[in-house]
């Protein structure tokens, strides 16, 4: 198809075109009737500075903003001044300065600079300045030795702190997490006491109970409560498992028909024992009887022997009990291990929500996510750019990849006569792609150039290749140094040879042209893109063409 178009312009025009692209740049109409730009000084000395000032003239609710950074290439920008403001009326003046300066003696200009404002972007002159030599007097100026290479180290990136920021923060997250979810805590002493068999711990809570004061504050009520209540817990968890929620007389009873079964071998001394202290402290508790306190010492006593006899009758665990002791102890552990981990996925969850809603509200969802995830646009962004010359004469831009050299083939008729050099990166399947062609004819003198025409025959050519709706919007176009094009941009539909699939698509085409030399820069990119758009901004504000030198 690229041979065919070849035939059909060198037939028609006598120029030569190669472009295959799609892509879209949205720029606001270029204005000045708003913002002037002017320096101090059209001459300085090498190194010398001068003061670039932009003025701007808004309403009061404008939102105004300037250019930053390496804007002003050749020239190098030292310092950013901060803006001046005046107030005329219902009017504001903006006075924003710029120092510049230039190491190389020439003649050089300031490009034209962008300012938005509102949803507007205006466009500044080009200045030009000379920057002289100085001139050195050899005859008096004392004349030594060069000085040797010295080698410079290449400085690191910052990486490792936010590595180390990160480590740090982990690891205070995790200290955390271990101090009060893993760590192995000393038990309390309710702990202790739980571990201990129901025998021990009958024994230590009468010992508890002696070092009481209940007795010598005659609080006999609290004394039979707690006394009647080691006694049922012992029963309970060797006897009979109901005894705590048992009256006197069923727990009796109970204990009675166990005799009478042959399941445990309680005396009828030890059953009357029991059964007295239980009805007695029923009595205490409920009649408000208040026996003597040497009565309730013998009772403690009674229970306590009590207890030694439930146990001297006791069977002995068997292997089947003792086993599902260990079962169940295993199982509680298993138990508190299973909390453990919930509980440090649950805060890691937390953690890691909060994060990211922190990050979201900062930066907003959509960058969190793709940061995440990934997103191809944000990719080459974000990555290491490119800055080189393509062809010849050169035609100078930054571009998120390098564009490698590719050969079209061009008709055999002109192919002594035409020179054309193309670089690219991407097809036009690619979510995106650049492509910058130089293409030089003999000068005749015959024909010039017609870049309309050239940019309706790429369009053709677009057509061709299978896209489909294609939009078609021209404007002038500006590079920062002052060349003057011709851009054609728009969108349109491609369908993708794998999904057979419609795909949206924006394409720019710039066509500059200079005597018998005709360059081409051809965009393609994404639609409703964010990433992509900061992509191409960047791009068409980085060309510059350079002249042809003899």
């Amino acid at each position: 198809m690229i041979s065919n178009k070849f035939n059909s312009i060198l037939k028609k025009n006598k120029a030569l075109i190669v472009t295959l692209t799609i892509a879209l740049c949205l720029f606001n109409n270029l204005l000045f009737a708003q913002v002037s730009s002017s320096i101090d000084s059209t001459s300085i000395k090498i190194g010398e500075q001068i003061t670039y000032k932009i003025q701007v003239e808004i309403d009061t609710t404008d939102l105004v903003v300037f250019p930053e950074g390496q804007t002003f290439t050749p020239l190098e920008m030292i310092e950013s001044y901060d803006i001046d403001t005046i107030k005329n009326k219902d009017k504001y003046n903006l006075i924003k300065k710029y120092g510049l300066t230039q190491f190389d003696s020439g003649v050089y200009t300031i490009p034209s600079q962008k300012i938005v404002i509102g949803d507007k972007t205006f466009v500044t002159d080009s200045l030009k300045v000379e920057v002289n030599n100085i001139v050195v007097d050899t005859t008096k100026q004392g004349l030594y030795d060069i000085k040797p290479i010295i080698e410079v180290k290449k400085k690191g990136g910052n990486w490792w702190k936010y590595v180390l920021i990160s480590l740090l923060i982990l690891s205070v997250l995790g200290a955390v997490l271990w101090w009060f979810i893993w760590r192995k805590k000393p038990l309390t002493e309710e702990e202790q006491i739980a571990l201990l068999p129901p025998y021990d711990r009958a024994k230590l809570a009468l010992q508890k109970l002696d070092e009481s004061h209940y007795l010598e504050h005659e609080e006999l009520k609290t004394y039979y409560s707690e006394l009647t209540l080691i006694i049922r817990k012992y029963l309970d968890e060797k006897v009979y498992d109901h005894s705590l929620e048992s009256t006197t007389d069923e727990l009796i009873s109970r204990l009675k028909l166990l005799k009478e079964g042959n399941q445990i071998d309680l005396s009828n001394e030890t059953i009357k024992n029991i059964e007295s202290i239980l009805k007695r402290a029923d009595l205490v508790k409920f009649a408000k009887s208040a026996p003597d306190i040497a009565l309730a010492e013998l009772d403690r006593k009674t229970i306590d022997a009590e207890i030694d006899h439930v146990k001297e009758v006791l069977p002995e665990p068997t292997e089947e009990e003792k086993l599902l002791d260990e079962t169940y102890r295993k199982e509680l552990e298993r138990k508190k291990q299973r909390k453990k981990v919930i509980i440090t996925v649950v805060i890691s969850v937390f953690l890691l929500v909060a994060t990211l809603a922190g990050f979201s509200v900062k930066y907003g969802f959509n960058y969190v996510k793709d940061t995440i995830i990934g997103h191809d646009s944000k990719e080459l962004l974000e990555g290491e750019w490119v800055t080189s010359d393509y062809g010849f004469p050169p035609i100078n831009l930054s571009t998120p990849k390098v564009l490698k050299r590719f050969e079209l083939p061009v008709p055999d008729d002109v192919k002594d006569k035409t020179e054309m050099t193309t670089f690219m990166y991407g097809t036009l399947l690619d979510p995106f792609s650049i492509m910058v062609n130089t293409t030089k004819f003999p000068n005749t003198g015959e024909n010039k150039i017609n870049l309309e025409a050239i940019a309706e025959s790429s369009i053709k050519g677009m057509e061709a290749q299978g896209a489909q709706n294609i939009t078609v919007l021209r404007d002038k176009f500006a590079t920062p140094n002052g060349a003057e094009g011709l851009k054609t941009y728009g969108k349109l539909n491609v369908v993708n040879p794998i999904t057979k699939k419609q795909q949206e698509a924006e394409y720019i085409l710039l066509h500059f042209t200079a005597e018998n030399v005709l360059q081409q820069v051809v965009i393609t990119y994404p639609d409703s893109d964010d990433y992509a758009d900061q992509v191409i901004e960047r791009i068409l504000n980085s060309i510059e063409l350079k002249k042809e030198q003899s």
